[in-house]
Formats: C-alpha cells, sequence, structure tokens
C-alpha cells in the first residue's frame, strides 16, 4: 500500500494514539462508548448530558429551521447571536467586548481552539504551556501546528498547580498559555493565586493567554466563575473560548465562540475561515435566546450538576475509594487502587464488563512521562440522570462486593 504521508501522523501521535507499527488507532473515548453500546453499561466515561437542554432554546432552534435559517450564516456568526455573547460576557464577567470586531462564533470550542492555536504559534521554535492531564485535543492541535507541548503535572489529590513548576515551565520560548477552568479532566477550579500567576507570567514573557472556559457555569460550592480576562493586565493578550454544549445541554450542535481583542480573533478568523467557514446556522439563534435566560437558570444548572456530583462522589467514596474534590464541570476523579486497579486503562475495560459501568482513565489525558503519577486514577462524568447515577452506583457497589 502506498505510504500515506502528511500531518495526521504528527498529530495522532501528539495524542497518543499512534500504534507501535504506525498505523491510527481510536481515542480512548471511541473505544469506551463502543464497548458501552456493546455490553449495555452505563456509560459514565463521555461528557454528555442524557437530558435535552431548555425548552426556549430548543424551540428557537426549530422556529428558526421552520423560518428559513438553513443557508450560510455570516462568516464570523449572525450579528445577534455576537452581541448575544457580548452582553453575556458583560453580564457575567464585566467585560466589555465589540460584537464586531471582538467576537467569532465557532464549530464547537474544539474548532475555536484549534484555530487559535493554528493561527498563533508557527513551528518548533514556538511552546505551548498546558496543564496536564489536559483535554486531549490540546495535545493533538499544538502538534498539528507544529509546535512544542510543555506541561505543568496537576498533582493528585487537589489538581492544583505547584506554582514553581509554572514558572519554570513559561520561558521566552512560551508562545501560548493554555488555561483549561474549570478543568478537564480533573473538575479542578484553580485558585485565584494560580490564575494571577498566570497572568504574570504572560506579561513576563509576552505569550498570549488562551483560555478556555467551556464550564464557567458549571462551578460548584457558592464560588463563581472568574474569568482569567478580567484579571489586571490579562484582557490585551488573552482569547477567551466557550460554548452552547455544556451550558443548555446541545453538545451535538456544535456552537462555540472566542473572545478577546479585535486582532488576536481576526489572526483566529484568518485561519477558522478555512476550516469550517461556517456551521449551524438554526442553532445560532437559538443559543442567542439562551445566552440572555435568566440568572435563574445559570444558577440552576450549576445547582443540579453540584447534586449529581455529590451523590456520584459519595457512592465512590462509599467503596472506600479516595475522590478528589471537584469544584466545576461535569467530571469526578477516583483512585481505583482499593478495587485493584494497577493500570487505569485495563481497570476501565474490566470495570465496563465486571461492573456494567464505563468511566475514563486518566492516563489518557497524560503524556507518557508523567502516566505513571496517574496511574490508578479514573474519571467518572456526573452528567447523567438522578435514576441512572443511583444505578451506577448500585452496579458499582455489587462489583466492589464480587471482587472483595
Amino acid at each position: 500500500m502506498h505510504d500515506i504521508r502528511g500531518a495526521w501522523r504528527r498529530t495522532a501521535e501528539g495524542a497518543g494514539l499512534l500504534s507501535p507499527d504506525g498505523l491510527p488507532i481510536p481515542t480512548i473515548f471511541a473505544e469506551m462508548s463502543a464497548l458501552a453500546a456493546r455490553t449495555g453499561a452505563i456509560n459514565l466515561g463521555q461528557g454528555y448530558p442524557d437530558e435535552d437542554g431548555p425548552v426556549e432554546v430548543l424551540e428557537a432552534a426549530r422556529a428558526a429551521i421552520a423560518h428559513g435559517v438553513n443557508q450560510y450564516p455570516p462568516g464570523r456568526g449572525i450579528p445577534d447571536l455576537r452581541l448575544a455573547i457580548a452582553e453575556h460576557r458583560r453580564r457575567f464577567a464585566g467585560i466589555d467586548l465589540d460584537p464586531d470586531t471582538e467576537v467569532l462564533v465557532t464549530v464547537g470550542a474544539t474548532e475555536a481552539l484549534a484555530a487559535a492555536l493554528l493561527a498563533l504559534v508557527d513551528g518548533p521554535e514556538d511552546e505551548v504551556v498546558v496543564f496536564e492531564p489536559y483535554y486531549d485535543a490540546y495535545a493533538a492541535c499544538v502538534a498539528l501546528a507544529r509546535a512544542r507541548l510543555v506541561t505543568v503535572p496537576l498533582p493528585w489529590p487537589g489538581f492544583q498547580p505547584d506554582l514553581d513548576a509554572l514558572r519554570a515551565a513559561v520561558t521566552d520560548r512560551t508562545r501560548v498559555i493554555l488555561v483549561n477552568n474549570p478543568h478537564n479532566p480533573t473538575g479542578a477550579v484553580f485558585d485565584a493565586e494560580v490564575l494571577r500567576e498566570i497572568v504574570t507570567l504572560a506579561e513576563q514573557h509576552d505569550a498570549i493567554i488562551l483560555a478556555d472556559e467551556v464550564y464557567e457555569h458549571l462551578v460548584f460550592d457558592g464560588r463563581r466563575h472568574e474569568s482569567i480576562a478580567t484579571i489586571d493586565g490579562a484582557a490585551s493578550r488573552t482569547l477567551t473560548v466557550s460554548s452552547a454544549a455544556k451550558t443548555f445541554s446541545v453538545t451535538g450542535w456544535k456552537i462555540g465562540w472566542i473572545t478577546g481583542p479585535a486582532p488576536l480573533v481576526d489572526a483566529v478568523l484568518a485561519v477558522k475561515q478555512f476550516l469550517t467557514y461556517v456551521g449551524g446556522a438554526p442553532f445560532q439563534p437559538a443559543v442567542a435566546v439562551g445566552l440572555r435566560l435568566g440568572d435563574a437558570y445559570f444558577a440552576g444548572i450549576a445547582a443540579d450538576l453540584e447534586a449529581k456530583r455529590d451523590l456520584l462522589a459519595t457512592g465512590l467514596r462509599d467503596l472506600g475509594l479516595e475522590v478528589a474534590h471537584a469544584g466545576g464541570s461535569y467530571f469526578t476523579v477516583a483512585d481505583a487502587a482499593p478495587l485493584g486497579a494497577r493500570d487505569a486503562a485495563d481497570f476501565c475495560r474490566e470495570l465496563a464488563t465486571g461492573a456494567g459501568v464505563v468511566a475514563i482513565p486518566l492516563t489518557a489525558f497524560t503524556t507518557p512521562a508523567h502516566r505513571p503519577d496517574y496511574a490508578t486514577l479514573v474519571r467518572f462524568a456526573a452528567c447523567k440522570r438522578i435514576d441512572v447515577l443511583t444505578d451506577a452506583v448500585a452496579r458499582l457497589r455489587a462489583y466492589a462486593r464480587s471482587a472483595s
């Protein structure tokens, strides 16, 4: 067979998805979701909710389709959605944006991140600093951009970075500091001291901050999300990414956005327009409706997921597992060593068949060098119905009894 050359190999290798014989392999999400479908296991692996979003938003999409909003929208996104995004940032972060020049609608948050990295880094002399474990697309996109990935480990169980390690990672070669807060996969919410140190280091080394804040409304324990762009010195060098997926339970719509200074947004647009050009015309006015929902809606989704987090975490602790406290996001991480785990990936495969519950090994989000630090840690998604979570906990309890 002809040797298929190209960037795919570098991208797959960057994401840890290249087999020893040089062939691409499926992501752990694809593998575990297929295993769940095949075995009938409850899927607490992939982070998507099993309930629809607010009726007003769904009806707005239906109405848009019925009224002909089915052709290409403007490249930057429909004006009313860009206005709604700007209003939303002002309302929840106190940031004033020009919707015409400082807001760009994207095909989900992942496209925004990919376009930003492709736009702003240019070859192996540029470095991108990320916190590890990391959302798997980060490494793939950095590799695609031919840049160097530099990681700052998040130690178990608090998942707050050591500031000396952060300072050592950021140098004059750092082009982008990529911050995911609240954090996937750990569920951590970074302390204010961490965010301020990121801004200080970005200023010292003239780096761009790329803030992935898709879980901005899913912060628990009475805390309010602090967008890093609001910290003194950050606004002029920060691009902030968010999306409708997690806030409105519409992960399949793929409507995201990136906001920040006009020159940086223009740079992202220069790349983004040749990736997908546009997407989701009838979903865009619907998301605008969602962003203008009352405060009670946004407080409600956080309270709802906090209750689910507590149900899941309590069930895991009752099994004798040490569980990290999730300050936000969909995810809760537990140490499965008391259940016999030695390798998290092997354990998750066994859990699917033995317990009927699917989870994701935290090692899927790490570099090989740091994999041993997370060898027995497993990520569970709490974004499911209460009855599903209750059933999952019961299955895990039965599995633990049979294994003891």
